[in-house]
């Protein structure tokens, strides 16, 4: 049986143990935060829903997070929602988007402070048991794009 080629196993690669580094700004929702900080965590991620989506989550001495991530076959895109017990009860909404060959970028609003930002998230398959995910913000609609604000690395355990 052939697998489908629309775009729905583009994560498959990232199912499985990670350690990840974490390189972040202390405060992402600051524009003029300049304090990074670094640390290490786990994640583990597993398919559900046949593959149709997955779902990780991220273990920190600091805090758990976790992503719900859903294909969308109509338009073969991928929808990605993050959370996190430093916001108890509330889902980011979501960002999406697709992959280009080993590079996936996912884009949507959300606002921090009343301010609104356009959230992006870039994904890397590396190969060879690495991958890399990054975050970044615009503040003006999409015309300019911050420096990345938090950075993790991923190797496979």
């Amino acid at each position: 049986m052939s697998q489908i080629n629309d775009g729905r196993h583009a994560f498959d690669f990232f199912h499985g143990k990670w350690r990840t580094s974490n390189r972040k700004l202390a405060d992402v929702t600051d524009p003029t935060c300049t304090e990074w900080v670094e640390f290490e965590s786990e994640a583990q991620c597993m398919p559900i829903l046949g593959g149709l989506g997955n779902v990780d989550t991220l273990s920190s001495a600091s805090f758990e997070g976790a992503t719900l991530r859903m294909f969308v076959p109509e338009t073969q895109t991928w929808r990605i929602w993050w959370m996190s017990t430093r916001y108890p009860g509330v889902l980011d909404p979501p960002v999406e988007g697709r992959f280009d060959g080993n590079r996936g970028i996912f884009e949507g609003p959300d606002e921090f402070h009343g301010k609104p930002i356009i959230v992006r998230y870039e994904w890397d398959n590396l190969g060879d048991g690495k991958a890399q995910w990054a975050q970044r913000f615009s503040w003006d609609d999409g015309k300019t794009w911050d420096e990345l604000n938090w950075i993790a690395t991923h190797t496979r355990i």
